[in-house]
């Protein structure tokens, strides 16, 4: 079983819980602020099955985007999404 941890940028969660939701793929959805830039973002805790990574990876870059923001002095690419995709040794349901 894996976790997939994923940072979404507040502009496009909406149509990932979307199609997360459309695809029987069930999350936990807890609001964030990211340091950089002090944009808002969502993390979602997603438990899926090892061979079902690739589907929900694909699934959220289909709605994610990169994009350029203006900063003081700069202008930087923010991603759409990241992505942290962890082992699980044990899941309980209760």
């Amino acid at each position: 079983m894996k976790l997939i941890i994923a940072i979404i940028q507040d502009e496009y969660i909406n149509k990932v819980i979307k199609v997360l939701m459309d695809n029987k793929i069930r999350t936990t959805k807890l609001s964030s602020t990211g340091g950089f830039l002090k944009s808002g973002n969502t993390t979602l805790f997603i438990g899926v099955k090892e061979n079902e990574v690739d589907r929900v990876v694909e699934l959220i870059r289909e709605q994610c985007k990169s994009k350029n923001v203006k900063t003081e002095n700069d202008e930087v690419t923010v991603g759409g999404a990241n992505l942290f995709i962890i082992d699980i040794d044990r899941h309980i349901k209760i």
